[in-house]
Parts: C-alpha cells; sequence; structure tokens
C-alpha cells in the first residue's frame, strides 16, 4: 500500500473554505485544529474541569463486554480512568455492514489521530467511537449499495420500520439480514476471502439483535486491536450520566435556541446558510414514549408552558420533564444542536472527528458552548480517503484519464469526447442531411397540401415525424454499433467510474466496506492504519 495527497474541494463551500484556513470560517470556533499550541491549551482547559471519568469508563466496560475485545481494548479503559486522559471523539449512525466507506474511514481518523496527539502532548489519548443509537432516521441506515448490471444499485434490507424509534431499539429479523447479506456479497464475486467473510458476518448476526448490536460487532471485530472504544448513545445506562446535564438543557432551551439562531445570523452575514433547521420554539430534546416506544422531537409553547410533539403526540410541563429527566432519564434524547454539547459534558474531548456537513453544523454552536462555560474542542476533518485498485489505476493510464480530475468530476464527459472521436463522420453528415432535406421537402409537401385540402396537413405531420423516427433509430443504431465494436474500451470507463465516482459521489459515500473485505481479507483496514497519514486537508488516495 501507498498514499498519494491530493487537493480536491470538500463537499460543501464553507467545509473547503475551513480546511484551506479561511480567517472569517476559523473565526467560529473556538481552536485551529491546525495549530499545535492549540491542543495544548486545549490540555489546560480540560484540567480545570471534571468529568464522570470512572463511571462512564466502567459504562463502557459493561457496553463492550459482549463484543469483540483486546488487551489493547483493555488498556484503553483504564487509561480514560485516570485524571489526565483525554479522548479522540467521533461518531457515526449504526448503519448494516457499517454503512458506507466513510464510517470506516471516521473510525481509522479517530485511530490515526489519537495515537498521534499521544505521542505529541505526552498524555494518555483514548479513541472514542460514538455510535448514534438514538437517532431514529431508518432510511440512513437500512440500505447497502452494490453493483448490478454494472451500475450501483441500492440494496434495502427487507423489513419496513414504521415507527420513529431509536436505532439502538431497532431489532433485526437474523434470518432475513443473513439471506440479505449472503446475496450483497455474493453480488462483489467470489474470492480466496469470500467464504471467510460470510462466516465471520454471521457469527455476529448469531449474536445481535439490534443494529447497533451487528454494527458494533463488526467495527470491533475489525478494530479491536487498535484499543478502540465505542460508546452508543442510544444506551439507556449511558443516560444515567446524562441526567444532570439535561435538567440543565430543559432550564435553559429558550437560551439555547435563542444562542444557536443568533450565531446563525453571524453566519449568515458572511454569506453561508444555516446547516441546522431550528425553530424558534425548539426545545432541542426528544421524548421517547414508555409506551410506543417512538421519538418525538419536542416544542415549546410559551404562554401555557408545555412542550410538545407537532403532531400531538405529547404535551408535558417543564416541572414533568424535570422529573423525567431525573427519575427516568432514558425517555430523553438529544437533537443535532444538543448531542455535541452532551458528548463534551462526558468526555475530556482533545479533538472531534468530524465530516464536511459536522464542520459547518457545529460552527452555529459555539456560543451555545460559551453559554454553559466550555469550548468547543478542536474540530479536526475526517481523513478523506479513496481506495484505489491497481487495476483501476491501469485503466486510468490505458485511457489517459487523470486521477484528480476523475475523482472531482468522473469519467462521463471523457467518455462521450472518445465516443464522438469513434464516430463515422461521413456517415453521420449523411444522415444529418437526410434529415435535413426531409424537413425542407415536407415544408413544401405542406404547403402545397395547404392549397389542394387543410384536412390533409395532420396526415403529412404524422408522416413526416414517422420518416424523422426512422432515420433516427438509424442514428440510434450507427451510435450502438461504435459502442459494441468498441466496448472493451467503455467497459474501462465503466469500471473507472464505478470504483473511483459511482453514480456522481466520492467512492466512500457509497460503497460499502465489505467490498474491500471481500477482495483483502478481514484485515484490510487494519493494514490501511499501518500507513502514515498527515491531518491536513489533503485526499487521500490508497494505492492497493
Amino acid at each position: 500500500m501507498e498514499i498519494l495527497n491530493l487537493s480536491l474541494p470538500a463537499a460543501n463551500r464553507f467545509a473547503t473554505g475551513y480546511l484551506e484556513g479561511d480567517a472569517e470560517i476559523q473565526s467560529f470556533f473556538h481552536y485551529n485544529y491546525q495549530m499545535d499550541s492549540d491542543y495544548k491549551t486545549r490540555l489546560e482547559e480540560l484540567s480545570t474541569r471534571k468529568f464522570y471519568r470512572q463511571e462512564i469508563a466502567q459504562h463502557i466496560e459493561h457496553f463492550m463486554s459482549r463484543f469483540p475485545s483486546s488487551d489493547q481494548v483493555m488498556k484503553n479503559i483504564e487509561k480514560l480512568k485516570l485524571k489526565n486522559s483525554v479522548a479522540v471523539i467521533g461518531g457515526q449512525q449504526a448503519g448494516l455492514l457499517t454503512g458506507p466507506l466513510y464510517s470506516v474511514h471516521k473510525v481509522i481518523s479517530i485511530i490515526k489521530l489519537a495515537e498521534q496527539k499521544e505521542q505529541e502532548l505526552g498524555v494518555p489519548v483514548v479513541p472514542v467511537f460514538w455510535i448514534a443509537g438514538e437517532d431514529h432516521d431508518y432510511q440512513e441506515v437500512n440500505h447497502v449499495y452494490a453493483l448490478r448490471n454494472d451500475k450501483p444499485e441500492k440494496i434495502l434490507y427487507p423489513e419496513k420500520n414504521l415507527q420513529k424509534c431509536m436505532i439502538s431499539d431497532t431489532m433485526l429479523n437474523r434470518e432475513k439480514c443473513l439471506s440479505w447479506v449472503e446475496d450483497i456479497i455474493e453480488s462483489f464475486g467470489e474470492t480466496h476471502y469470500t467464504n471467510s467473510i460470510r462466516e465471520f458476518t454471521k457469527k455476529a448476526l448469531d449474536v445481535s439483535e439490534t443494529f447497533v448490536d451487528f454494527f458494533a460487532m463488526i467495527i470491533m471485530e475489525m478494530f479491536k486491536d487498535h484499543g478502540l472504544l465505542i460508546i452508543d448513545s442510544g444506551d439507556r445506562e449511558l443516560r444515567r450520566y446524562e441526567s444532570e446535564f439535561f435538567i440543565k438543557q430543559l432550564n435553559q432551551h429558550a437560551e439555547i435556541t435563542i444562542k444557536v439562531k443568533n450565531q446563525q445570523q453571524i453566519i449568515s452575514k458572511a454569506g453561508f446558510k444555516p446547516a441546522i433547521d431550528i425553530g424558534e420554539d425548539a426545545a432541542n430534546l426528544f421524548y421517547t414514549d414508555p409506551i410506543t416506544n417512538e421519538r418525538v422531537l419536542l416544542q415549546y409553547e410559551p404562554i401555557n408552558g408545555v412542550f410538545f410533539g407537532k403532531n400531538g403526540e405529547v404535551s408535558l410541563t417543564k416541572d414533568e420533564l424535570l422529573t423525567i429527566a431525573t427519575e427516568f432519564p432514558e425517555r430523553l434524547s438529544n437533537n443535532v444542536v444538543t448531542r455535541p454539547l452532551m458528548q463534551e459534558w462526558l468526555f475530556p474531548t482533545i479533538a472531534f472527528i468530524g465530516g464536511p456537513g459536522e464542520i459547518a453544523y457545529w460552527a452555529e454552536l459555539k456560543t451555545v458552548f460559551e453559554h454553559f462555560n466550555m469550548k468547543m474542542p478542536p474540530l479536526v476533518p475526517r481523513l478523506n480517503i479513496t481506495i484505489l485498485d491497481r487495476s483501476i489505476e491501469t485503466d486510468l493510464d490505458e485511457l489517459d484519464l487523470d486521477l484528480q480530475e476523475v475523482l472531482e468530476h468522473g469519467t462521463n464527459q471523457h467518455e462521450l469526447k472518445f465516443i464522438d472521436s469513434m464516430k463515422d463522420r461521413e456517415l453521420e453528415d449523411l444522415l444529418n442531411e437526410a434529415k435535413n432535406q426531409l424537413k425542407t421537402q415536407y415544408e413544401l409537401i405542406r404547403s402545397k397540401s395547404a392549397h389542394v385540402d387543410k384536412a390533409l396537413l395532420p396526415l403529412v405531420e404524422k408522416n413526416e415525424k414517422i420518416i424523422l423516427k426512422q432515420i433516427e433509430f438509424m442514428e440510434k443504431k450507427v451510435y450502438e454499433s461504435v459502442c459494441r465494436k468498441h466496448d472493451h474500451v467503455l467497459k474501462k470507463f465503466s469500471r473507472v467510474e464505478n470504483a473511483l465516482r459511482p453514480n456522481g459521489s466520492p467512492q466512500e459515500r457509497l460503497w460499502n466496506p465489505f467490498y474491500y473485505l471481500n477482495k483483502h481479507g478481514i484485515d484490510f483496514f487494519s493494514a490501511v492504519l499501518t500507513l502514515s497519514f498527515k491531518f491536513d486537508g489533503t485526499h487521500k488516495v490508497i494505492k492497493v
């Protein structure tokens, strides 16, 4: 393996500016992730705050006890208990088979940055992956993409979920899921590793009850030797340690919303659209009904002083919610605004690993953090990675394509240009001339017919269209003939497009890691971690 660093724009304009060190964008954050001195300042800030280190470490140990583990995992749990330890944190939803590649890239980013900061700062640094199990967006986690008929196709998990329940509570049908998984693995093609991947996945599924279980089983099997710690934001036991901060949020829910709205105005003046959809009545918390298990976003009605769901699912007074936060905190969960605050409340975070979208919306939270006498941790962009197989690199060379251009724009324009260059110009001109002559002749026929009988005009129009369609049919067949003649070249364009820019999207946003596990083995991403990465904002192309 080797790494090639390329300068590519981020997924949004705000994140691109952040990567480039734009001074105005940097002002929306407390720390500059590119400044080594800012991490030392962050350490000093964390040393003044109190954390439930022992309790959180014990909770993680208990939560992780049913997942693959290692001595390094246990060492990192002990590290987390130390007074001077800090954590590198990032998170993602619990997608089936881990979801898109960027979920794994985020894990890699967390582990590598933790290793680097421990060496640079001389303090224990623990990698923590925050599974967003409290989310209820089932449509985000119930599918993967696989190649079908030479095109990326979304393969849906064959069970519907009509409830808005947390992914932590979303149960798996093992029999249906196994059949679904085997179908996906089969689409990758048989390799030396296919049987072991099937066996590994079946074992993970056999001991998994929920989407989060299945996700955690796979992630820990892949990364246990690197000491990764995981936590599920939807875990009911975790709510015991969140209770105190839920109370703070409820008592100051209006201030939270005002701070976000004000910060959004500042960012809007800088020319950026708000990333967080927040109304004036937002309470920024979810309530889970203990009977239906449905998750309801709360809004606040100040006249009557009640918190309610927009569809009337629930209506609670502040005192009732405060009692719930104290006695039944498992019924509350965070939204996009309060999740980063809760994460900061629980962990001594030396750095947060975020994607382009997270960079944009965290910028809107600066004054909310300040309201709770906290600062945002250095926000480090996750490693953006493209895996480049040698066979695809060969195709690029043979097609004379520039890798960076393909990663940004795909191959479509180059493919069209190639087809155009292979056309028979003389035949193409003859067909065009035939169409033009036909149109000229039918103008004359139309004019003469009108003098004879205007009732003939519709027939003339129809007749003209039929003949034009026949010429266009001939043009289509000529085009298809050119494509068939050069099919071996067009297949190379297709291979490159599907590998690097599938459906016009970055590879990491569409393809699933299991394609690469099937091709290179279960230890593939562990091997990726042996490479040297710099968090410098460049795009990492890994040649394998």
